[in-house]
This record gives structure tokens, sequence and C-alpha cells, in this order.
């Protein structure tokens, strides 16, 4: 492609809604554009850049065994209902309504739809196992779009789903499925790591996800070095052991602690350790208050309450002043487990009950109670662990200190069991001729977050530095002053002969200074750069590498060999001639 043709409105100043490396350079590359608040159109750059790797997940997802077609965004909301989904994924869902007052939903994803598609074609055990796929466009309504791709509120995504007749087929297809996505990953040059998931809305058995590392990503992972646990925050288990103290129950006190709020502050003003402190925190559940009591020294892990409760994270809501002054008589920062108004339900995290002679909410204001102990002085709906995960904390498979780092969420694969195909009475005739529920498993990956989480882990201060299976183009040839003719006449025949070996690659032929051209090519990252100046007539050009500072000046003719050695190096198939 010669750049004078190109479409790419490259800008040099930083976007200012623009928080993050990727959401930077792929709208200062020309590569994308914001329509409104999470939605993106991809210029040609760009779409060239999702359409390679959407073709690295369709080889994988081919040779894997799963067949690809195409369904509708726009879905009936009949199918939701039976799965109870309508009302449980909540506002993310985009509802529309028809001509006919007919409720629809724009897709978030796609269970339903493909359970519903073969519910009546696929009949007996002998049709099984079955994997198919789709790459298409989803849509969610988030609160707070942000980050450019990695929050939007329209992207690309591969989903799948495996029907199998027993757990034994489920687990197959997940290895399978989990084995495919590696290798798409690691076709894409993405540092990568597997970790146990929280299966939300979609529920079933158990999931796991695919997090690409990196400092700005939205998701915590827990990680033990001396084992292969991993967990998101949201799931990890938290071993937080709190051995029974043989000390004697203490008389309770109520104490006056003025103007405190929190917990840090009620530390420092009874110089006590933050573990001597029992943390209250409220919630309001529909029309229910809900108290969850956690160690002061621990943070509440708000996806395992959800979970407890078997509500959606949206249903949850922080419990205003007005409601914490009706449940507990108090005001905030003084509530606590003892002498709750009726119907308040309580949660206590079992460490809590371990805990001995500790300091709570007096639910008076302005005092707090000392010496309090659980089963004396109060009771409640004990829970097993309603704790976020930290740094340090015990492997709950080993028992060494757990690592944190940040990931971008790439890929999740769920086994899903007969959740959807109980609900949507999808069955098979099996060996005996009996009726049974298909075995689920469903598989997404990011198609457009990964392109983000690409540029997050390749870029540096001038722009991105695609590795070469994914870039727009492999090869840039720049000719620095377009009206010397010996210098177009090189690039001319360079980029022909590149093309004649199916190497992508950008001709700048544009009448721009050569600062602008190199900051653009720069900008853009295409991995191989090719620079014609005064030595044309020598057939010198420069050599160079988007991933490396040096350059060399070569004769025309070893360029193609150059050029060679890099796609070997990346795996890639070429052309000889």
């Amino acid at each position: 492609m010669k750049m004078s043709k190109l479409y790419l409105p490259t800008l040099r100043e930083v976007p200012t809604e623009a928080e993050i490396p990727s959401h930077q350079l792929l709208v200062r590359a020309g590569m994308m554009r914001k329509l409104v608040s999470g939605v993106y159109s991809y210029l040609p750059l760009g779409y060239r850049v999702i359409r390679k790797i959407e073709q690295i997940v369709r080889e994988e997802m081919d040779s894997s065994g799963s067949q690809e077609l195409l369904m509708s965004a726009i879905q009936p909301k009949e199918l939701w209902q039976a799965s109870g989904r309508w009302d449980d994924f909540g506002p993310e869902m985009f509802k529309l309504h028809d001509r006919h007052e007919r409720e629809f939903c724009l897709g978030p994803t796609h269970e339903e739809y493909f359970t519903n598609l073969i519910k009546d074609e696929i009949k007996s055990y002998k049709q099984l196992p079955l994997s198919i796929y789709q790459i298409q466009t989803k849509y969610r309504d988030e609160k707070r779009p942000r980050f450019g791709l990695i929050r939007s509120r329209e992207f690309i995504m591969k989903d799948a789903y495996s029907y199998d007749k027993d757990l034994d087929g489920l687990e197959e297809a997940y290895k399978i499925m989990w084995d495919a996505y590696e290798k798409v990953f690691e076709r894409l040059k993405l540092k990568f790591r597997v970790v146990e998931g929280d299966s939300g809305t979609m529920g079933g058995r158990r999931s796991h996800e695919f997090m690409a590392v990196s400092e700005t990503g939205e998701s915590l992972v827990a990680y033990c070095d001396d084992c292969n646990y991993a967990a998101t925050d949201e799931k990890a288990t938290v071993v937080y052991n709190i051995e029974n103290s043989e000390e004697e129950e203490l008389e309770r006190e109520k104490i006056h602690t003025p103007g405190i709020k929190t917990i840090e502050e009620l530390s420092n003003f009874l110089n006590v350790e933050k573990d001597k402190l029992a943390k209250s925190v409220i919630y309001k559940v529909n029309n229910e208050v809900i108290i969850a009591l956690v160690p002061g020294d621990r943070e509440l892990n708000e996806v395992k309450l959800c979970n407890y409760l078997k509500i959606g994270t949206h249903e949850l809501e922080s419990a205003d002043d007005e409601v914490i002054r009706e449940a507990t008589g108090a005001e905030p920062g003084s509530i606590g487990p003892i002498g709750l108004k009726e119907g308040v339900k309580l949660l206590v995290d079992a460490r809590v009950t371990k805990m001995n002679n500790f300091i709570v909410g007096a639910n008076e204001t302005d005092y707090h109670i000392r010496n309090v102990n659980y089963g004396r002085d109060f009771t409640g709906e004990v829970v097993e662990d309603l704790l976020l995960i930290k740094e340090g904390d015990v492997c709950p498979k080993c028992g060494s200190p757990l690592k944190m780092e940040r990931g971008i969420e790439v890929g999740n694969i769920f086994q899903l069991g007969t959740k959807y195909s109980e609900s949507l009475d999808a069955t098979y005739l099996d060996e005996d001729g009996k009726e049974k529920h298909f075995v689920m498993g469903s598989y997404g990956i990011g198609v457009s977050r990964s392109m983000a989480a690409i540029v997050e882990q390749y870029h540096d201060d001038k722009g991105i530095v695609w590795p070469l299976v994914v870039a727009p183009y492999h090869a840039i040839i720049t000719v620095i002053n377009i009206k010397k003719e010996e210098q177009i006449k090189l690039g001319e025949k360079l980029y022909n002969e590149l093309k004649n070996m199916s190497v992508e690659v950008l001709l700048d032929d544009r009448k721009e200074r050569a600062g602008v051209k190199f900051n653009d090519r720069d900008l853009i990252g295409v991995p191989i750069q090719i620079t014609i100046g005064k030595k044309a007539g020598e057939n010198i050009v420069e050599y160079s590498l988007r991933n490396e500072d040096e350059k060399i000046e070569i004769n025309i003719d070893e360029v193609k060999d150059k050029v060679k050695e890099e796609f070997k190096k990346a795996g890639l198939d070429i052309k000889s001639i």
C-alpha cells in the first residue's frame, strides 16, 4: 500500500480521554476512533490487526475440531427468560422493542441462542460431541466505559460452545479448548497466565481465565511461584488462620469514640492493632438489609458475598445513611453486630468466630464495644470465606506466600454443565434411548481486547511495537525525498519485489518531511523499517527493526534475505523467489 493513498489520520497529541497506553496509541496511530463513549470504529490499519487476530483464533479453533458459524446479535427476550438471565444479567444488557412491542436484547453472550439452535437438531448421542463457534460483535452497556478497548460497550469476541453427553466429555472438551487457547495467545506473542476465575452470571461448575500480564490491567491475580496455583482476586481462597485463643472472655465494655468513622481511625484512637477489630459493612439487596462482618485488618470480597447470596453484583447496593440509621440506630462508623433491628441479615466471616475479645461498633453514634465474643454476645449466618486476597497471603494449595500482579482478561473458559440445557429443555437420546440433557461448556476470546493487550505489552515512548505476526504491515519503505528520482525509483523497485514475496509492505511516498515520516512509522509500529535516502544511486538502503535501535546500511539485494530471516524467526511463511 502506498501511504499517499492510505487513510491514516495520526495524531501528535495524546487524546484527553485516553488513560492507558493502548487507548492512547491506537487512537494516535490512526487505528481507531471513538463514536461515543465505549463505541469505536476500526480504521484501515487497526482493522488489519483485528483480522489477523481473528485469523489466528479461527485457525486454532478449526484445528481443535470446532466449526464456525455466524448468528445474529439480536436475541428475543423469551430465550433469556427461559434461562432466568433476562433479569439476572442486570443493567449491562441493552434491551429494545421492535415495532410490534416484542422485546429483544443486543447479545452480550450467546449461551441461550446456541442451545436453542441445536436443541431440535441434535437428537442422538451419535451426533455428539459437538463444538461450534462464531466471531461476532457483542454489546454490554457498561456503567463506566474506560480504557479504550479494555472496557467498551461494543466489542469483538469469539465465543464457542461444546455439547457433550456426560461430564467426562465436558472435561475432554475443556482440555481441548484450554490447549487451543494457549496456542492462540502464544501465537499472539502475549505473556499470559491461566487463573481460576469466578463464574458469575455464567454459572456452571468451574471456570478459568486467560490473563495477559499488564500493569494497567483491571484484574488482580494472585499466584504462587512454588506451585501452579493462580486465581483472580475475586475467586482466590483466603487462608487466614486465627488460632482459638485460651484468653478468658472479658466483660463487655462500651467506649466513647467521638468522630471515629473508619477502621484506621479507630485503630489509632484506641492504640490497638486492626486484627483486634471487626469491620461491619452494610448493604441493601432489594428490600433487605445485609451486614457482612469481617476481621478489621481485611477487606470484604463483594463477589464472594454476591455468590453466597446468589445475586448479581449489580443487585448489591451500598446502604445510604438513612438505611444505616433505620437498621442500626446509629450513624455510619458506629455500626456493629449487636442489637440490630429485626429483619437485618448478619453474615459473619468464619474467621470472626475464632476472634477473642475484639472491638465492634455499638450501634450507638460515637460508641464502640470492647471485649466482644461471637456466640456469647451475638450470632449470625457464618460464611466460610468472605475475604479479599492480598499479597503475602498463604497459597491454599502449597502454603507458600502468594504474589499479586495485574492482568487483562483476554479469554475465559467455563464448564456450564446442564444449566442452560435444562432451562431450555435441550435433550438427546443416550445409548439406552433415555432422554438426557446436554452437558455444556462455554469459551470466549476477546478479539478487540487482545489487540489492546498486545499494545500494552508491546510499546515504547515512540509508539506501538507490533509483533510481526499481527502487525498491520510487515515492512515499511520510507523514501526520504520523493523529488529525487533515484530514491523513488529504488523505493518502487523494492516495494514491488517485497510484494511479490507476499510481504505486506507500505511505501511512504508522501510529500512530507523526513521527521514526520519517521515519527509516523514508529508510532504505527511496523516491524521492518527500510529507509531510502542519499545512497539510493548506489543501491544502498538503511535497514532496521522497530524493536531494536541498530540501523545498518546494506545493498538492496540483501534486503530480501533480511526480511526472510525475520519471517523465519517469527514462525511465518514467506514466498521464496
